[in-house]
């Protein structure tokens, strides 16, 4: 049977393959600071563009409501089973297309339009889905947030219990997009019980971390715990929602036929691929090394006179305060960009700016360290970033880092 190869996609679509082969020199030629971003394995990207596209599956495994899924059927059930494995939970439901259809199937299932969640502010650190009032979680629910303590920029547990008394959420969610520290599942499970809600743990940033033991388990403190494939875990986009036992039925229907209808089989593979690469030993080293060189990076900046929202990281995250070099998110990230070094904006805690502009920047370390980077680069990275936003207005400098970046590159290919 012939398989389609890059040469095959150029004949059948050559505008098409152009942007593709462009995306590809970028990859290439730029150092990915994305803290959502990773380079999934090639065994990842194989699975999706396997043969599995072609079927459609609605239903569950050996429960289908269409014919010649025998074979998809073992797949997905290795896919529950290996993710039941390495996140120690009872049921696991693998089809979500996203972490945000994930947390949409816990909040359909469980809870009715107008009551009320708890969620962390998306200006501190929190997801959209997690109660901003853009998103269905902030439209359909009454949605009240917490932040940080303004002293240290962490999770006041005190001041969480006071909201969660006060305003008697139905669901408390956890775990975040841009908080850097560990989150206690333990405490935010006790207050839950307090208040008789429900707890979610959205570990989509860490749950590289959590598969490798580097960071606390949310099992078995909270109901639910969704996550995304796609960031430390290094697997393909899409999303796992995971709970209780008690809750498999509810969820599972809630995902399909609820708010999804046939699954995206090829995607559940790689996810399958994904999760037994992430039980490896050699998984583990890799997440050791992106934390350590997420805490590198954290030092160095802040030797350099930025300032690290927290004061460091537990985690891949680094989220940079500029507002003592006097340059906002926007500006640092197109800046960077000419020297082909990708970030995002974001905001900080309490933060003066509106959200297309920000006083910050996020920074990741899970894509440069699949690369195979680690000290000496990190520690290049860093010279490259504070020279840019240091000679942003000169263009010269700015040409002659981006070429230095591309060299750094060079070394590192991501495959």
């Amino acid at each position: 049977m012939e398989r389609m190869n890059n040469e095959d996609i150029k004949k059948a679509d050559a505008e098409v393959w152009d942007w593709i082969n462009k995306e590809q020199i970028r990859e290439q030629e730029t150092i990915n600071l994305i803290a959502s971003e990773n380079f999934a394995s090639l065994p990842v990207l194989a699975a999706q563009g396997s043969v599995l596209t072609n079927k459609y599956a609605e239903g569950y495994s050996f429960a289908r409501y269409y014919g010649g899924c025998q074979f998809i059927d073992r797949i997905e059930k290795i896919a529950i089973e290996r993710t039941k494995e390495l996140f120690n939970c009872e049921h696991a439901n693998v089809q979500p297309h996203s972490g945000s259809q994930a947390n949409m199937s816990v909040y359909f299932a469980y809870l009715k339009v107008g009551d009320t969640i708890l969620g962390m502010d998306l200006r501190a650190g929190g997801h959209l889905t997690h109660g901003s009032p853009v998103s269905f979680s902030g439209k359909f629910y009454k949605a009240y947030s917490y932040g940080v303590d303004p002293k240290n920029e962490m999770i006041d547990f005190n001041i969480v219990e006071d909201l969660a008394k006060k305003y008697r959420p139905k669901l408390i969610v956890c775990g975040y997009s841009a908080y850097s520290r560990q989150v206690d599942f333990k405490a935010f499970s006790e207050i839950a019980s307090k208040v008789g809600a429900y707890l979610l743990a959205d570990i989509a940033h860490i749950a590289g971390f959590v598969a490798a033991g580097l960071h606390p388990s949310p099992h078995p403190f909270t109901d639910f715990t969704t996550t995304t494939t796609h960031k430390t875990l290094r697997g393909p986009r899409g999303g796992i929602v995971m709970c209780r036992k008690k809750f498999a039925k509810k969820i599972d229907s809630t995902v399909f036929p609820g708010i999804q209808g046939g699954p995206l089989m090829h995607v559940i593979a790689a996810k399958a691929i994904a999760l037994k690469l992430a039980s490896t030993n050699e998984f583990k080293d890799y997440q050791k090394k992106v934390l350590s060189n997420a805490k590198l990076m954290a030092s160095l900046l802040e030797k350099l006179g930025y300032r690290i929202v927290s004061r460091g990281t537990d985690t891949h995250i680094v989220l940079v305060d500029l507002q003592p070099q006097g340059i906002n998110g926007k500006e640092a990230e197109e800046i960077l960009k000419k020297v082909n070094i990708c970030v995002n904006k974001n905001t900080i805690p309490f933060d003066p700016l509106p959200a297309n502009l920000t006083s910050g920047i996020r920074l990741g370390t899970p894509s440069v360290t699949t690369q195979g980077m680690g000290e000496k680069e990190i520690g290049l990275i860093v010279s490259f970033i504070h020279s840019a936003l240091t000679n942003r207005s000169d263009d010269k400098k700015l040409a002659s880092i981006r070429e230095e970046v591309k060299n750094l590159c060079r070394q590192f290919p991501p495959y």
